[in-house]
């Protein structure tokens, strides 16, 4: 028996739209954890609450949940009050992180480079939108995650539709200016930037489908940059990543234009953990095997105390 970690509750499931990832991840993890003998269990907070948890009397707490409830910072502030350690970010980057838009105005006060966009309302002027942030362009809820709600819009007569459709998802929606280019997504991992991975999509966009059904989404590894292009790119996402004060362990997402640049696009604070997931692919090219992996984040929820 592991003891060396005391008794630890995997978090996942609940009730964002991401709970079917969720549930896979957490999965996932307490399997992993009961391999190396970890004193583990697994709880969802949409079953037993605050109270169960608490009944629970873990030692620390492995966070697999995604989206809303938990990993925008709330249940960050109520282990927090519970004076039980837990992985990943503390409230303010997981509550910075899971907003686009403002996890955008800050890379932008510090002068990182990410796409510019604008928010949207009922009663957007969609012209003007169009004007600024060109064709095409891209609409997404501000507060989800796995590209839920997202659409990418190629005319003006079709913002007002994919407005309505990102609103079903979250009261506030952004529209962003589209970069056309490589998709590459960057794993760090503690002090450590994983290796790169350059996403390539058959259908050309990155969707739920994509991302966790699909056989048909290629990821390389090596990503095929320089060796100096992926050293800008880290250096570029460990700054993004501190700058909202993000630690522990994350994702940074990022597009790169047809003259070489990096765009940030979002940072994810707590990433999946499923069989399709980034950071097991990124961390097992650099020697760490899944269940090294899990072990490590979970170290995490001692180093902030």
């Amino acid at each position: 028996m592991n003891r060396d970690m005391g008794r630890v509750a995997v978090l996942f499931g609940g009730e964002s739209a991401e709970r079917e990832v969720s549930l896979k991840s957490g999965a996932a993890v307490l399997a992993a954890l009961k391999r190396q003998g970890v004193d583990a269990i697994g709880f969802d907070p949409a079953d037993g609450g605050l109270v169960g948890l608490e009944a629970l009397a873990p030692d620390r707490v492995f966070i697999a949940l995604h989206g809303r409830g938990g990993e925008d910072g709330t249940l960050q502030g109520a282990l927090e009050l519970l004076d039980i350690p837990y992985t990943g970010s503390g409230v303010l980057a997981s509550a910075l992180g899971m907003d686009k838009q403002r996890t955008k105005l800050v890379w932008q006060a510090l002068g990182l480079p990410t796409p510019e966009s604008v928010m949207l309302g009922p009663d957007a002027d969609w012209q003007a939108v169009v004007e600024r942030l060109g064709l095409p362009l891209i609409v997404k809820p501000v507060h989800e995650g796995s590209t839920l709600g997202i659409s990418i819009v190629d005319g003006r007569d079709a913002l007002e539709a994919a407005y309505r459709d990102a609103a079903r998802f979250d009261a506030r929606v952004m529209a962003e200016r589209f970069i056309e280019g490589a998709e590459y997504t960057v794993s760090l991992l503690g002090d450590e930037v994983l290796p790169a991975i350059r996403v390539e999509v058959p259908g050309g966009f990155y969707d739920y489908e994509a991302k966790y059904v699909s056989d048909d989404t290629r990821y390389h590894l090596p990503c095929g940059l320089s060796a100096d292009e992926e050293a800008e790119l880290a250096v570029l996402c460990r700054d993004a990543f501190a700058a909202i004060g993000a630690e522990g362990w994350g994702r940074i997402d990022v597009m790169r234009d047809d003259r070489g640049r990096f765009w940030l696009i979002e940072v994810n604070t707590v990433p999946g953990m499923t069989d399709h997931s980034l950071v097991p692919q990124s961390a097992a090219h650099a020697g760490i095997d899944f269940d090294a992996l899990v072990l490590r984040i979970l170290a995490t929820a001692g180093e902030r105390r």
